[in-house]
């Protein structure tokens, strides 16, 4: 199993950018999935989360400015990230809750890579 992550850049404060991390190997099941972010020299926070069912959750510090969703059929999460603050800059990254074909009966999280985002001032 692999989480591939891609979307980060360098943006203004204000603007927009959109995350994407797409799940692929051998997936039985996804269960949750979300997305951390880890500025230098703090630690790795959670931005938002969506169980399969759908019900989502942020923190205070990008409720009403992060969007979460995914795609079961593509095994896909995106995050929307609007009115972007320059402490908003960090390295984000996937999570996912997955079962596999191979022992579907056991459950393990899976991290991508990290893409980097960028806010200026």
């Amino acid at each position: 199993v692999q989480l591939q992550a891609s979307g980060g850049g360098l943006v203004q404060a204000g603007g927009s950018l959109r995350l994407s991390c797409a799940v692929s190997g051998t997936v039985f099941s996804i269960d949750d999935m979300a997305w951390y972010r880890q500025a230098p020299g703090k630690e790795r926070e959670l931005v938002a989360a969506i169980p399969r069912g759908g019900n989502t959750d942020y923190p205070d510090s990008v409720r009403g400015r992060f969007s979460i969703s995914r795609d079961n059929a593509k095994n896909l999460v995106t995050l929307q990230m609007n009115r972007l603050k320059p402490e908003d800059t960090a390295v984000y990254y996937c999570k996912a809750d997955v079962r596999s074909s191979r022992n579907p009966s056991y459950e393990r999280s899976y991290w991508g890579q990290g893409t980097l985002v960028t806010v200026s001032s």
